[in-house]
């Protein structure tokens, strides 16, 4: 059962992509490259904003608005620090996007925070439903209904899933902030990748591999911040801001976990092959030592010793 189209607050992945891909136009030609380019994916991402979307108008307006606003901070950074890395570029523009979404929500007349709250909870509850339909469905097909003849434990299994895709929406919405953060971190990145194979006009540096991938090590107090925060009973009403200050910040140090031991195989390319096909069916394990590995790095700072050679 997919649980991404359920978690992730902008599932059709274009409407941030081609907002982004327009900004990084308009970077471009800002920086001497050519205008009939910029001209032509902002009026892609007119037109691609001006269609329906699945789902309620009021949660399709709040995807549009977000693609948008994030696209427009990403230029304009991109136009100020000009030649620096994506990563530099992208995680101050989710940041400071996040706080101009909730000055606007702050500043706005009327109980905007309820009407946002069940707008996000009806458009979850509704993709839950969606692929809890499509469950029972299959559990009335022949081919179902014969397996699990011969395997009774389905019944159970069954059971559980259908609680887990109930139990999800309330979850997702609880890790909100930090899943859109990571959402968009990833569209600019493919943006930024994209228009890099597209264009001529460099607005920095490519995106390098999986094995240098690193970043400031000052961003480790975001975990930290995190835990106190979940912990100590102190801080009880900003539990919700630290448990996403640690999915997103733990995220990021998978993944620098991640590009860690990718550095360690590169000198054994089939070990690390295995590891890749065994990754999707051992996340629940591979992740935590990622993340171990990954704020390790910080202090230890594998990569500037000498490479395994054997």
């Amino acid at each position: 059962m997919p649980v991404l189209p359920v978690l992730a607050p902008v599932p059709q992945t274009v409407v941030l992509l081609v907002p982004a891909l327009a900004a990084c136009a308009v970077v471009g030609w800002w920086q001497g490259g050519r205008l009939a380019l910029a001209l032509a994916w902002i009026a892609v991402a007119v037109w691609l904003l001006s269609r329906p979307l699945p789902g309620g108008d009021g949660y399709a307006s709040l995807a549009r608005g977000w693609g948008v606003l994030l696209a427009g901070t990403f230029g304009l950074l991109c136009v100020l620090r000009p030649r620096r890395g994506m990563f530099d570029q992208a995680l101050p523009a989710v940041a400071l996007s996040l706080v101009l979404a909730l000055v606007a929500m702050l500043t706005r007349a009327g109980p905007i925070g309820d009407e946002l709250s069940r707008l996000v909870r009806a458009e979850y509850a509704e993709r839950a439903a969606t692929w809890l339909a499509w469950l029972d469905r299959l559990a009335a097909s022949p081919e179902w209904v014969a397996y699990a003849a011969r395997h009774p434990e389905t019944a159970a299994m069954r059971q559980r899933l259908a609680a887990e895709y109930a139990a999800l929406p309330e979850r997702s919405l609880e890790v909100l902030p930090a899943v859109l953060a990571l959402e968009s971190l990833a569209v600019l990145a493919l943006a930024w990748a994209l228009y890099q194979r597209l264009a001529r006009t460099r607005i920095g540096p490519p995106l390098g591999r999986l094995r240098e991938f690193r970043f400031n090590d000052q961003l480790v107090w975001g975990l930290i911040v995190g835990i106190t925060l979940v912990l100590v009973d102190a801080f009880g009403e900003l539990r919700g801001a630290g448990i996403n200050l640690l999915v997103f910040f733990g995220a990021l140090y998978v993944v620098r976990g991640l590009g860690v031991l990718a550095w360690l195989l590169a000198p054994r390319g089939w070990v690390k092959a295995v590891l890749v096909v065994l990754a999707v069916p051992f996340w629940q394990l591979l992740a935590p030592f990622a993340l171990v590995v990954g704020v390790g790095d910080t202090w230890l700072d594998w990569r500037s010793r000498a490479r395994p050679t054997s």
